[in-house]
């Protein structure tokens, strides 16, 4: 499919044929996992009135969901949405109706609430790589398409901080368990809605990638999706390293706080922190670049790490307000730029694959490094804990600025030839949910 419109803008991204349906489906079914989190914590503290227990089962759920994650996209890729994308949300769904039906009274088992969670994180349908897929065969023009995914991830950044805030909402009227239900009903409508739309009808599973030049990489055709792939390692690896350093951040900024006895200043950084990201999203997307987007994005995780970093010498919590809404502008640029580099290092069958790796890769990260962060606070100064986050996001630009040069590695700043695109575009008349 074509935008319907050659104007560079993000309203001639909406007026793609059926993209508002789409992308509406594919936000429904996302606000989910914005409320699933705390929805299920806060359900399972409530009733087996054990934080451990809560700990426990959340990290059970939140593992078996990030690292199964590129798995489920590859079915995703081999068998299409309506063939794997669905019966994924469905098992979802019933299991977290469990859940809301175990924890809805005191006493729950906490190893019975364990087994529920864990298969209902390896169920999780992978709703972002799959519209992220979506958008890359309704929007052939890159320039379009890094509108597009500028406009998801502000999207999804929002739809993370709103989720929280509905579930603060819902516990004021109803038992925290009723929040795993909602999410179970939301996730259920926005695939139902998404597989069925006119995009994803088209979608005809696994064909066989073009070998040779032909690939969207430019470069030979791989025997793995990372071997022979740098561009997707360096996505992964900076998707990685910029999770570590948010992951590490939003710790970081609970102990500054409560070190200045100010724990009222939290919400208000982290808020900044993703107020910015959405502002800067926005305007990064609205801009022309020439440079490549391998070589944006090393130029992009630098300040972010560099102004993260200089929040911890900040001699008020209030002061950390701004460092974090500056850091905030190149969060979503950052991610949408490593997006877009999985999208044109993959070959055609395996782009919502790629795509979930780089979003594993950076919950990954932001895991590690909170678990990580936890055991160095309080055994080193503040100041040195916020530096040391930022420098595995600062050291991954290396993997940028030294393949930049290479003309094969970046097909991002100059138009793709006819011809592969058609045939990618021919390949699925409506793309992927």
């Amino acid at each position: 499919m074509s935008s319907s419109s050659t104007t560079p803008s993000y309203a001639a991204v909406l007026r793609t044929r059926h993209a508002c349906r789409t992308f509406g489906a594919a936000l429904l079914g996302r606000l989910s996992y914005g409320m699933v989190s705390l929805s299920l914590v806060l359900a399972v503290k409530e009733s087996t009135g054990s934080y451990a227990v809560a700990g426990t089962v959340m990290a059970l759920f939140a593992l078996t969901s990030v690292f199964l994650s590129p798995t489920r996209a590859g079915l995703v890729d081999r068998y299409g949405p309506r063939r794997a994308l669905l019966p994924m949300a469905t098992a979802y769904a019933l299991l977290l109706t469990a859940l809301a039906f175990a924890t809805w009274w005191p006493g729950a088992s906490g190893v019975l609430l364990g087994i529920l969670a864990a298969p209902a994180g390896a169920c999780t349908p992978p709703l972002g790589p799959v519209m992220r897929t979506l958008w890359s065969d309704l929007l052939p023009d890159r320039r379009l398409l890094q509108r597009a995914y500028s406009l998801d991830s502000v999207a999804e950044e929002l739809l993370f901080v709103a989720g929280p805030l509905l579930v603060g909402l819902l516990v004021q009227i109803a038992a925290p368990s009723a929040g795993l239900a909602v999410s179970a009903v939301l996730v259920l409508t926005g695939t139902l809605a998404l597989v069925t739309s006119p995009a994803a009808r088209g979608w005809t599973g696994r064909e066989k990638a073009p070998a040779g030049p032909a690939q969207p990489s430019g470069e030979t055709a791989p025997r793995g999706l990372l071997r022979g792939n740098p561009g997707l390692r360096q996505a992964i690896t900076v998707s990685a390293a910029v999770g570590i350093c948010l992951g590490a951040f939003e710790l970081l900024v609970i102990a500054f706080a409560e070190a200045h006895h100010e724990p009222q200043a939290i919400a208000w950084v982290l808020a900044a922190l993703c107020g910015g990201s959405a502002i800067g999203g926005l305007v990064y997307g609205a801009l022309p670049w020439r440079a490549s987007n391998r070589l944006r994005l090393a130029f992009l995780v630098v300040p972010l790490g560099l102004t993260l970093a200089a929040a911890g010498v900040s001699p008020h919590p209030y002061v950390l307000i701004v460092w974090a809404a500056l850091g905030g502008l190149f969060i979503a640029p950052a991610i949408t730029t490593a997006y877009l580099i999985a999208d044109e290092s993959a070959d055609p069958a395996g782009r919502t694959k790629a795509g979930a790796w780089v979003n594993t890769a950076f919950n990954a990260g932001s895991a590690g490094a909170t678990a990580a962060t936890g055991l160095l606070v309080g055994r080193l100064p503040l100041w040195l804990c916020f530096a040391l986050a930022a420098v595995p996001v600062v050291l991954s630009a290396a993997t940028a600025v030294r393949r930049a040069g290479r003309p094969a590695a970046d097909t991002a700043a100059r138009p793709e030839p006819k011809g592969e695109r058609a045939s990618d575009a021919e390949r699925q008349a409506a793309v992927v949910s």
